[in-house]
């Protein structure tokens, strides 16, 4: 099943995540009816709490969170991975908002990372080898501005970390240009409990069997000696 910007699909995914819950034997399938699904947003950290902690935060958007959260949940260094929503008008915005592509926001994955372990530039060669950032505002079957690809940065060195190496693959890697939007990062909203870990709860769903396993693969074969538990 491929995903689709309308609020039928979007309601059909909750409810699809609450079957899922409910039901673990289930396979996830077309939800029945349209009820009005209202889930509570997953709690997130301040980003400069993390840093102080001797942790870093990294923000990127690339299409659809299922996938970019299942990618860095693989990578050792990296601690948590939060789906959510950044870059947008609109405050505390749930997923039907942001699927109708009206709140500026993108769906975006907030990693916290131990800088000794793994550094900035190699998350980003991780994020550009696992989505098209040639594509403005697609991914895939996924359109719309909240599917754009942009790297949300913390600090004027990851800007200038970004510049460089965005500077480095169109000069080396990709025949296109490279669309990505270099973003300041502004609140960061968790998206709802449903869709954290998604990929790992609900493997065998349409969209992730489709999408989002063929970017788990990739990485584990481009990048395996970046793995956790190797």
């Amino acid at each position: 099943m491929i995903r689709k910007q309308s609020v039928l699909l979007c309601t059909a995914v909750a409810l699809g995540a609450i079957l899922a819950a409910v039901l673990p034997q289930a396979v996830l399938t077309q939800a029945q009816g349209n009820p009005v699904v209202t889930a509570v947003p997953a709690e997130g950290d301040s980003s400069d709490d993390k840093q102080s902690s001797g942790k870093a935060v990294a923000t990127f958007a690339g299409g659809c969170f299922w996938c970019t959260e299942a990618v860095f949940e693989r990578i050792e260094g990296v601690d948590n991975v939060v789906s959510g929503y950044i870059g947008g008008s609109v405050d505390n915005p749930n997923y039907k908002q942001v699927c109708s592509g009206r709140t500026g926001h993108a769906e975006a994955v907030e990693i916290t990372y131990d800088p000794a372990k793994v550094e900035f530039e190699e998350l980003m060669e991780i994020f550009f080898a696992t989505h098209d950032p040639t594509t403005l505002n697609r991914q895939g079957a996924d359109s719309g501005t909240q599917y754009r690809s942009s790297i949300f940065f913390h600090n004027d060195q990851q800007l200038e970390e970004a510049k460089k190496y965005i500077e480095k693959l169109n000069k080396t890697k990709y025949n296109s240009k490279i669309v990505t939007k270099l973003e300041k990062a502004t609140k960061f909203y968790p998206a709802e409990l449903y869709h954290q870990d998604f990929f790992q709860n609900n493997p065998n769903y349409g969209y992730c069997q489709a999408v989002v396993v063929p970017k788990v693969r990739k990485v584990n074969r481009s990048f395996s000696e970046k793995l956790k538990d190797k």
